[in-house]
Order: structure tokens, then sequence, then C-alpha cells
């Protein structure tokens, strides 16, 4: 007796299959239905709500609506956010809180020097000092040695300390409008820092040699000062970003201004110079150029149609009107009055100028005006 072959048709097999999942689907879906619509399911998510509202502390109040549980209102979703946002902010707060432990401040006319217990103080990391009548920096600065930030504008000092030198973590000096005459050689030992500030100082004319140690300075402003050139430690700050040099004595630009070949904000404008040297060309990092355009007699053509991308910026300045005085001090607090007024419309303005993509390169009317 020989073996007995069955021979299945694959195609009916297939179709009974597909009819079982079918009906499997169906069912699975009216039991869904079904769950839906029962009171016990209802319940189930009900008791799911309120236990999570009493694990986060929320009141009944927030979830009951006429005596029933309304599942649909979001007390979780805004108890969470708010939660976080509470979260976020007692951490700002704890951040702000230890960080003032480290600052020092100080401001008011009625100050004339320094108080006392700061001496014992030495753990300080910032002193932000302005507007007061303090003429000098005591010697014990020496002793802060955390020391980060000098803020100490707008006040009457007249000349700094040499210990200052022996701050080695400062990062920011920022002296302007005050009465400096000169700058200590000392300062040059403070090589971590990035960021001068000399504005507004009037009489200083020089900067010491020693300054040329500063490699990590990356801003630099010795505006509205007497410097009849760029100090040649300028020239040798190798890190330099932005340099403001603006309203000095300046007849001509070094020839070899192109050391600065990070550089990429130079202001020039209230000097006298007549003509800007072609080796602005050689600093491939520079973006923004401005000058007065009053006494300039002659420009390179490659400057105003740079193809880095260069903006220049030719300023005409308004001739100010001549006031009588009573008094020397009121002249030199007007003229403070009147850099410091036009350093924040700078500011102002440079950030709009750099936001332009689309500006012309070249402009000249722009016009600065003051009347006190």
């Amino acid at each position: 007796m020989g073996h007995q072959v069955i021979i299945f048709d694959i195609s009916v097999v297939r179709g009974f299959w597909e009819t079982q999942v079918k009906k499997y689907k169906e069912t699975r879906k009216k039991e869904k239905e079904r769950l839906a619509q029962s009171s016990l399911e209802k319940i189930k998510q009900e008791w799911d709500f309120v236990l999570e509202c009493r694990k986060k502390g929320i009141p009944q109040s927030a979830y009951l609506k006429n005596g029933f549980i309304d599942t649909t209102v979001k007390v979780l979703d805004k108890t969470e956010k708010n939660s976080q946002l509470c979260k976020k902010r007692t951490l700002s707060d704890e951040t702000d809180k230890e960080r003032s432990k480290f600052i020092f401040q100080l401001s008011g006319d009625h100050w004339m020097e320094f108080p006392d217990s700061l001496k014992e103080q030495t753990h300080l990391k910032e002193w932000h000092i302005y507007k007061t009548q303090i003429q000098t920096i005591p010697a014990y600065i020496a002793l802060f040695q955390e020391l980060k930030v000098l803020e100490l504008s707008n006040n009457h000092i007249t000349h700094l300390p040499v210990e200052i030198g022996c701050l080695k973590q400062l990062k920011e000096l920022n002296v302007s409008f005050n009465n400096l005459k000169s700058i200590p050689p000392e300062l040059g030992n403070c090589e971590n820092l990035e960021k001068l500030d000399l504005a507004g100082n009037i009489e200083l004319t020089e900067l010491p040699f020693e300054l040329s140690n500063l490699k990590q300075v990356t801003f630099v402003d010795v505006s509205a000062n007497k410097f009849p050139t760029i100090p040649i430690c300028i020239l040798r700050m190798s890190s330099l970003h932005w340099l403001d040099i603006s309203n000095n004595k300046l007849k001509d630009l070094p020839q070899d201004i192109d050391r600065l070949d990070e550089l990429q904000t130079f202001l020039l404008q209230k000097n006298k110079l007549t003509y800007l040297p072609r080796a602005l060309l050689n600093m491939p990092k520079l973006s923004l150029l401005v000058v007065s355009g009053d006494d300039l007699v002659e420009i390179p053509t490659d400057v105003c149609e740079s193809p880095t991308g260069l903006k220049f910026i030719s300023l005409k300045d308004n001739p100010l009107e001549t006031f009588l005085y009573h008094d020397t001090e009121d002249i030199v607090e007007s003229e403070r009055d009147r850099e410091q007024f036009e350093k924040a419309f700078m500011k102002a303005y440079i950030a709009d100028i750099k936001e332009r993509e689309t500006m012309p390169c070249y402009t000249t009317k722009v016009s600065l005006s003051l009347q006190l």
C-alpha cells in the first residue's frame, strides 16, 4: 500500500485565518467599547485621579465640581508646571544668595573712604563701587586674592595702588570716569585680565609698556582721554577683539596696526585722523570700523568696498556750542556727562548696526550732537 499525499488549497487556509482574525478584532473592539461605557471603569479612573491628587497635595476644591469628581480639570499639569517653576525660582534664589556672599557693593556721595570692615572680607570676588567721593584705593586690596571683578566707575579716584598687581585672578577692571592721570606698571602682572576700561579719565596720555603682558585681554576702552597715539602695549595685546580709542588726540594710526589680527570692533571717532592706513585691510576679523569723517582726506577704496563684510562708518560731528561756566569743576562734570551720554548712544547705535546684515558698508550721514 503506497503513501497518501494530501494536497491543501493554500488560498482556502489563508481565507479561514483571515476570517478568524477579523472576528477576534471585532470582539476586542466591542469589549473596549463596553468597558469605556461601564460605570466601574469610570469609578476606577476617578479613584486613580483622586489618589494622584492626594499624593501631590492638591485640595479637593480644585477637582470637585458640584460634589462630583471632574477628571477633565488639568490640575495635575498645572501643579507639575508650578512645581517645576517653584523649583527653578528656588534654585535661582539660592544661587543669587550664595553669589551675593562674594560681592561687595558701595555707592552714594556720602562715602569718602572705604568702610573699615572691608579689610576683613578677603573672601570677596567682586567689588562694585560707583558714584562716591572716594579718591584712593587702600593698599590692603592685595589681600583679596580671589578678586575677579573690580568695578570702580564714576568716583574721584586719582591713582591706582601698585598692590593692584597682586590680584592674579582679576578678570575685569573698570576705572572709567575717574581722575586718573597714570596707570601703575604693576597692572601688567594681572595676566588673567580680560576686560580693561579706562574711559573718561580725561587726563590720561600714555600707558606703561608692562601692560603688554596682558595677553588675555579681549576688551579695551581708553576713550575720552588725551592719547596722542595708540599705546605700544595695546598693539601687543594679541587677543584683543574690541578697542575703543575714540575722542582722543590721534592724528594718525601706526603702520603696524594690523598686528591686532584678532580685532573685530575698532572705534576711532572724534579724533583728528586725516587718513587711514592700508594696513587695516590686513585685519581679517575686523567687522566694524567707526571714524569721524570731518578731517579725513584719504580713505583706501578697499576699506569702503571690503569683500570681508567690514562695516565702515564715517560720523560727521556737529560742533558743540560754547557755554560759560563759573567753576572749572562744572566744566569737568559737564564733559563727563556728555561723554557718558555719547558712549551710551554709540553703544546702542553699534548694537543696531551689527544687527543690520543688509546695511550699506559706507555711510556719512550720521550726526552726533548734545546740548546740556
